[in-house]
């Protein structure tokens, strides 16, 4: 496969997995694909496929970071791809965390679709909102005398 073709496969692979965390929440198996670290599995692998034939530039590139490393990294359809790989896992395992704690604190559905939409589009910023939003409603929970709020059907 080329690298072209990995960079892609990358999120085509994640997709479904963010479909079920948006779309069919409160939903057994989305819970249980939700607590699985299995759905990163085959993004780590177009990582490592990406990754193994550029792994000295992405070795010096994060060994010893600086600017014009990781620009000669990026420079590179292997590099670029491998980059892209280790995003779209770690949003995904970003966003599984998220929708297990929006469903433990009772946070409805309805509130965390837009936080997972931009969870993938620009991580931290959705994480940043989702963390004072989760602050936000712990802080309402003990001020009410409550642990932990009800976990949402």
């Amino acid at each position: 496969m080329t690298d072209r073709t990995l960079f892609s496969l990358a999120f085509a692979l994640a997709a479904p997995f963010w479909a079920l965390l948006i779309l069919a929440p409160g939903r057994r198996w989305t819970d249980r694909i939700a607590a699985s670290p299995l759905p990163m599995v085959p993004v780590i692998g177009v990582y490592l496929a990406l990754a193994i034939p550029v792994f000295p530039q992405l070795w010096a590139a994060v060994s010893r970071p600086d600017l014009a490393g990781f620009q000669r990294l990026l420079a590179l359809g292997g590099g670029a791809g491998a980059i892209w790989a280790q995003l779209i896992a770690w949003d995904l395992f970003l966003g599984q965390w998220m929708y297990r704690e929006a469903r433990t604190l009772g946070i409805h559905p309805l509130v965390m679709a837009p936080l997972l939409v931009l969870t993938i589009l620009l991580s931290p910023i959705g994480v940043l909102l989702f963390l004072l939003l989760r602050a936000a409603v712990r802080l309402r929970a003990r001020r009410n005398g409550t642990a932990t709020p009800a976990r949402h059907p």
